[in-house]
């Protein structure tokens, strides 16, 4: 036992304030992280670029240039593109495979609320959906006129190339666009319009720091925001077209409802893959198994 002062007298004190009668009492729980938010979100698209950028570096490096210019259009080299993008892709999931546990405290698939088992359970649902929302999209294409050719088409040029970009549009980009779009920037933006719009009270700040629930005016602000990147992303291969645009907003806006509701980016994912699918599935037809060049 040992003796401490107190006012001018010395008091014995316990070793262990704690008797068996009175436990210590519990380790407060951390208050929970609200997670991706914008900085996450940044660190992956800063990811993404960068590796996007070497990659096409390395290519100029040695000698494959994936884009050249032919009487002032510009053309793309359609198997270096998907490599390139391939990489791209591949590499920022694998990075950040490694980096976000440590920021998070957490496994990557559940920071990014993958969430596999709900859309392994809805599977059926989901790829129906997925093939229904690519029907009616074809159906809108009738009522687009196009220009005779796209940008997208160089990637039919031959049908090694067609197969390829084929595999790359349902295995690879949906998951990964999913994850982008859906796992970080459909979280980060609701965050962020919370946070800002967050009133400066105590009770406020008291539910902000002990809850991680967005608002539905959140969520539907980031479901918005993120269809119109969704859209731009996709601009340039469908030349601008307003209409093209368009379709592929409500096509983001379908996914963005589907990961909220379901809680799974994975089943976001799996609707996308439908979808591609079913277009790829179009194009297959129109061109006789990749082996004429599509018609407009």
């Amino acid at each position: 036992m040992s003796l401490s002062p107190n006012d001018g007298e010395f008091r014995i004190a316990p070793e262990n304030p704690y008797t068996p009668e009175a436990p210590p009492p519990p380790p407060l729980e951390p208050a929970p992280r609200r997670i991706p938010h914008l900085g996450h979100a940044l660190l992956f698209l800063v990811t993404a670029v960068g590796i996007l950028f070497a990659s096409q570096m390395l290519l100029l490096l040695l000698g494959k240039s994936p884009t050249a210019v032919r009487n002032g259009v510009t053309l793309q080299h359609p198997m270096l593109q998907m490599a390139s993008l391939a990489a791209t892709y591949l590499l920022t999931i694998a990075i950040s495979w490694v980096i976000f546990p440590r920021i998070w405290n957490r496994s990557f698939l559940e920071g990014v609320r993958w969430n596999w088992y709900t859309a392994r359970v809805y599977a059926p649902r989901l790829v129906l959906l997925g093939l229904v929302l690519g029907l009616l999209i074809q159906v809108l294409t009738y009522f687009i006129t196009p220009p005779k050719t796209l940008p997208i088409d160089q990637f039919f040029a031959t049908p090694l190339d067609a197969w390829v970009m084929t595999f790359f549009g349902i295995f690879v980009a949906p998951v990964f666009e999913e994850i982008c779009f859906r796992g970080f920037l459909v979280p980060a933006f609701a965050i962020a319009y919370d946070f800002l719009s967050l009133k400066r009270t105590p009770e406020a700040e008291l539910h902000w720091r002990t809850t991680t629930i967005l608002t539905p005016v959140s969520l539907m602000f980031s479901a918005v925001a993120t269809s119109l990147l969704f859209a731009w992303m996709h601009a340039q291969q469908i030349a601008h077209l307003w209409a093209a645009l368009a379709a592929l907003f409500s096509v983001s806006l379908l996914l963005t409802i589907v990961r909220v509701r379901t809680q799974s980016v994975a089943a976001s994912a799996m609707v996308h893959a439908a979808y591609n699918s079913f277009i790829f599935i179009a194009v297959l037809i129109q061109t006789g198994g990749y082996r004429h060049r599509l018609a407009r």
